[in-house]
């Protein structure tokens, strides 16, 4: 069964994708939750259509992705949380706050973008996280965890 997906899906298709699925996964699940349309023959017209007129704003899109990914990647980024005399985080620090310590360096990513590498940060030191910009784009930004 084909599928035009409305939304981004981890591990099976970016929005405005054309995927192939099981009968049942596209059936009970992409199509009833919204995440999905059916593929018939004028729905794959208008979507050859859409992604014509999306070619250049995703172009765009691309450039201005990869211009940001090299300025992210060579800076480094501060992260405050309240930790203990032995440098032991009371909590743990979360794509959130990396979310918000990226949004005052001036950069836009959504938070559900953000993949911190490891267990969990749990103690003060240095870390890297893979932030996604654009499809396949894909930089590494390495921040500081510090005692507030």
């Amino acid at each position: 069964m084909e599928v035009i997906l409305k939304q981004d899906v981890k591990g099976l298709g970016y929005k405005h994708d054309l995927v192939s699925v099981k009968n049942g996964y596209g059936r009970n699940f992409l199509i009833p939750q919204g995440i999905a349309a059916l593929a018939t023959e004028s729905a794959k017209k208008m979507h050859a259509e859409t992604l014509k007129q999306r070619a250049y704003k995703e172009e765009k899109l691309r450039t201005e992705a990869t211009a940001n990914a090299e300025k992210i990647s060579q800076a480094t980024l501060k992260v405050g949380a309240k930790a203990g005399e032995n440098g032991k985080i009371f909590g743990s620090v979360t794509n959130i706050q990396l979310a918000d310590a990226l949004q005052k360096a001036g950069y836009t990513v959504e938070r559900k973008n953000i993949e911190i590498t490891g267990d969990g940060i749990k103690q003060l030191g240095n870390y890297t996280a893979k932030v996604r910009l654009f499809k396949e784009i894909v930089a590494t930004v390495n921040f500081e965890v510090v005692a507030e």
